[in-house]
């Protein structure tokens, strides 16, 4: 999980039940209880106003059970779910609305805190999709704002040596430098930067426009080179050659693009 706490709310009829979970919950420094309540009608109260990301379920509760609170908050506000209860009937139906788990009264410690792994889990893995999601609006602000155009086809508006990607729900900026090589990829361009590779929805022809032309050359129609990590050109076959990098990767070089090349290494010496 993230810095941020995980706010959770302990819904039971039984005061000592809800005294159970929160003095296990005041021994997890990643979570901090936010309240209880003793009804259905409480919890809905609290959930909508608390907004917490996990809440400790009871089924059986007075004024409405706790299938019937997730019915009545649905929409409003989507918190992780633990179901706690001593009846083990309600176990189908709590996986059917998508239950991060289900503890069944008696339980152990043991029990418990497996329970609060996978919910932590799950909200981790919300959170990433959210991001996600944003990412892809922000993305797609991009490509359709008049205000930041430079940035439609994965650029940096401010500085065009450096490329905005997405990678694993985060956002970042990779510096034209730090580029080994790039290769088309269906839509995509997949970048090489040190034994690493990000793709990018781009064509090879505007990311080719966008490049500095002294650094960057085609070598095959589906590739381009960082000049600053070619080693050698290595004869191949046919009268072909190959274009061998510094870290020892070995790329074809189409005969349409040898003498580009060859001017190009000729005036780095």
């Amino acid at each position: 999980m993230s810095a941020a706490k995980i706010r959770a709310l302990i819904v039971d009829d039984e005061p000592t039940a809800r005294r159970g979970i929160r003095l296990l919950l005041e021994q997890d420094p990643d979570v901090i209880v936010t309240g209880e309540a003793a009804s259905g009608t409480e919890a809905v109260k609290r959930i909508l106003a608390d907004k917490p990301d996990l809440v400790f379920l009871d089924v059986q509760i007075p004024e409405m059970d706790g299938f019937h609170v997730l019915q009545t908050v649905n929409g409003r506000h989507a918190p992780a779910i633990i179901f706690v209860t001593a009846f083990d009937e309600h176990a189908l139906k709590a996986f059917e609305v998508n239950a991060v788990d289900y503890l069944l009264k008696p339980y152990d410690d043991e029990r418990f805190w497996a329970a609060v792994r996978r919910a932590k889990a799950e909200l981790q893995h919300r959170q990433t999709d959210q991001l996600g999601a944003k990412l892809n609006q922000l993305l797609a602000y991009f490509q359709t704002s008049g205000e930041a155009p430079a940035a439609a086809s994965g650029w940096d508006s401010g500085a065009t040596d450096r490329i905005l990607l997405k990678s694993g729900g985060e956002i970042f900026f990779l510096k034209a430098d730090e580029i080994d090589w790039v290769e088309a990829e269906g839509d995509y361009m997949k970048f090489h930067t040190g034994g690493r590779t990000h793709l990018l929805r781009e064509t090879m022809a505007r990311l080719e426009a966008r490049l500095d032309a002294k650094k960057f050359i085609r070598i095959h129609r589906s590739t381009m080179v960082n000049l600053d990590r070619v080693k050698k050109l290595s004869p191949s076959f046919a009268g072909e050659y190959a274009v061998i990098l510094a870290d020892g990767t070995k790329l074809k070089l189409s005969r349409g693009y040898y003498d580009r090349l060859q001017q190009l290494l000729k005036s780095a010496l």
